[in-house]
């Protein structure tokens, strides 16, 4: 069978098909080079083509005809995608996986590609041997391709160093002439274009970075410069959007989390399932913070918009956990200290008894409000002064709060002054108070990121409702005793099972101990565990003060001073010599007489002379 009767069999498709690998190859511009799949195919074809034995070609035929051909492309790292779809893969650190997009239209002016995996490093470039300037490696990697005017294929390529098979997803999105092209006037990183989307973090705060946009253009034609001019006929018109998106708590998951990014790649589905923060005008600087949030995965992006043209394109999506995937201790499935967990559980404890019984025993509830006032002043102290690790702060804090507790409760009991002692407990309240305010998204606006604001705002709320609750000293100390007491059962739950609730107190704790803090932005989901604890909250708050407020009802709203009490007594144990207390013997002799009789426990008793029956 000769070479046309062999063409003749294979269908009209399948021909265009070859003929298409052949003479122009799958380079990464579509252009002229062969990648690794279609050189590989393209090489043993012509073999095949040359040597024409009719026995193998009828063999090859059938392969080509039936798919088992491009299987085995696949298998050698050939990889078809759609365009504007997901795909799903493995990548193998062996062998680079060349990505194949095929039937560009013609009205697409530039391709944006990404990749993402879990936390693993992925290097994306458009030749087999990637440089700096046309590759970039990281878990959330993208390119951006701008298109030759009958250019319709583009390949890129995959290469991974981590040690097993790596599962990852990968997305080609087109934008047409009109849509801004993101990251095209990029004079920090690397690429010419960067369209992805930079995110560094540490224990307070998250940071995002992004190069700016530049306005579209059709294919062939040069894009417009980006600083010659600064009107609205430039990218200086532009506005980006920055979107939040959170994942599912206590989940690590790749696979939830791949899925969940097919909702933070593209334009409408950003806005339909993201949070949009705020938008950056073309003068501001494109660099956002938000707070840090270890454990619970977050992902980014930023969509850049033309008001003029009412169009818009997406950066690469990036996301975060706040954490290490890969630490032998701290790492992301093994957060929460034991120290903290036996800290907070120890306080939460004390918080619920105080939460029910605080205002009968007065003491015990002096001594934990001192002990977290002067607690939670020595912790933002010492972070801020010293370079303590964790552990050391937290057992000295645990020192210091208790230092605190005795000198509040012995405040007490030598001057037994009710207001002062209600008004330094029901600063707390206001703390609390001011703090869920601003846990809220009011503590998002642009007015509370100068720090003279926002510390004079949170001072006043923290002074006026004690105030306002001063008139009832006891309804003020019950409140607290109440609100929280419970409070401190959320905090000891965080220690083992992630919930928002913590970051009402926390972010006031990072906004103090870092100054840097100050512009970052504080919003935190909330999910089941979050709505649970509030209804836990709001249920033990409610018990706790109905339970005092009836228990109290009929009794003086506080007990006389204490010290008051003890010198009364010594009065009238020296003037009534028939009060039985009157004839105890003085402390001094008293122990003696303690340590005399524990040390008798200790004697072998004597004989006490003749141990034979007496004669009689």
């Amino acid at each position: 069978m000769g070479g046309k009767d062999w063409a003749r069999l294979v269908p009209s498709e399948g021909r265009g098909l070859i003929r298409k690998r052949r003479l122009t190859g799958l380079s990464g511009t579509g252009g002229s080079g062969f990648s690794v799949g279609s050189r590989w195919g393209g090489i043993a074809l012509s073999r095949a083509w040359e040597m024409r034995p009719p026995g193998f070609l009828n063999f090859l035929l059938c392969l080509w005809v039936s798919g088992w051909w491009s299987s085995a492309v696949s298998a050698a790292g050939l990889l078809e995608v759609s365009i504007g779809r997901f795909t799903d893969l493995r990548l193998n650190h062996t062998t680079p996986t060349e990505i194949l997009l095929q039937n560009i239209p013609g009205n697409v002016s530039f391709i944006l590609f990404h990749v993402h995996t879990l936390y693993q490093n992925v290097t994306v470039s458009v030749s087999k041997i990637p440089t700096v300037n046309d590759s970039e490696t990281g878990s959330d990697a993208g390119l951006l391709n701008v298109l030759r005017p009958v250019q319709t294929i583009c390949t890129w390529y995959l290469a991974s160093t981590h040690l097993n098979q790596l599962m990852a997803t990968v997305v080609t999105v087109p934008y047409g002439e009109k849509d801004p092209v993101p990251g095209a006037c990029n004079l920090e990183f690397n690429l010419d274009i960067d369209p992805n989307v930079y995110l560094q973090y540490n224990l307070y705060e998250t940071v995002i970075t992004f190069a700016p946009a530049n306005l579209g253009s059709a294919r062939g034609i040069n894009a417009p410069p980006c600083d010659i001019k600064t009107d609205q006929q430039t990218r200086w018109r532009l506005l980006y959007d920055v979107y939040q998106y959170f994942l599912p708590e206590n989940n690590l998951n790749d696979t939830v989390l791949l899925a969940h990014l097919h909702r933070m790649s593209m334009v409408q589905p950003i806005i339909s399932n993201g949070i949009k923060l705020l938008t950056l005008t073309s003068e501001q600087m494109t660099e956002v913070s938000f707070s840090s949030i270890p454990g619970q995965g977050v992902i980014y992006n930023v969509i850049v918009r033309d008001p003029l043209l009412n169009t818009s394109a997406a950066y690469v999506p990036v996301h975060t956990y706040a954490c290490n995937f890969t630490n032998v201790m701290d790492n992301c499935y093994t957060l929460g200290k034991a120290s903290t967990k036996v800290f907070f559980t120890i306080c939460a404890l004390f918080g619920l008894f105080i939460c029910f019984f605080g205002h009968q025993f007065l003491k015990t509830e002096f001594f934990c409000m001192g002990f977290i006032i002067v607690g939670f002043l020595m912790f933002i102290l010492l972070t801020r002064v010293t370079v303590l690790g964790y552990d050391a702060l937290l057992g000295l804090t645990a020192i210091s709060g208790t230092f605190g507790g005795l000198l509040f409760v012995g405040f007490w009991w030598r001057f037994g002054c009710p207001l002062i002692c209600v008004l330094f407990v029901g600063l707390l309240l206001g703390f609390l108070t001011a703090s869920i305010i601003f846990f809220t998204p009011i503590g998002d606006y642009a007015t509370f990121h100068d720090d003279t604001v926002f510390w004079l705002t949170f001072t006043c709320i923290s002074l006026v409702v004690p105030m306002f609750f001063l008139a009832s000293a006891k309804t003020l100390n019950i409140l607290t005793c109440a609100l929280v007491g419970s409070y401190t059962l959320v905090l000891a739950v965080d220690s083992f099972v992630f919930t928002s609730l913590t970051y009402i107190t926390l972010n006031i704790v990072k906004r103090a101990v870092n100054q840097a803090f100050s512009r970052a932005y504080t919003s935190v989901p909330f999910q089941t565990n979050d709505f649970i604890m509030i209804a836990l909250w709001v249920v033990l708050s409610v018990s706790g003060v109905a339970t005092q407020l009836y228990r109290e009802r009929e009794k003086a709203p506080f007990p006389p001073t204490p010290y008051l009490l003890w010198k009364r007594d010594r009065e009238r144990k020296k003037t009534n010599v028939l009060d039985p207390s009157y004839h105890l013997p003085p402390l001094r002799d008293r122990v003696l007489i303690r340590l005399a009789q524990f040390r008798d426990l200790f004697r072998r008793d004597q004989p006490t002379g003749e141990r034979t029956p007496l004669l009689l």
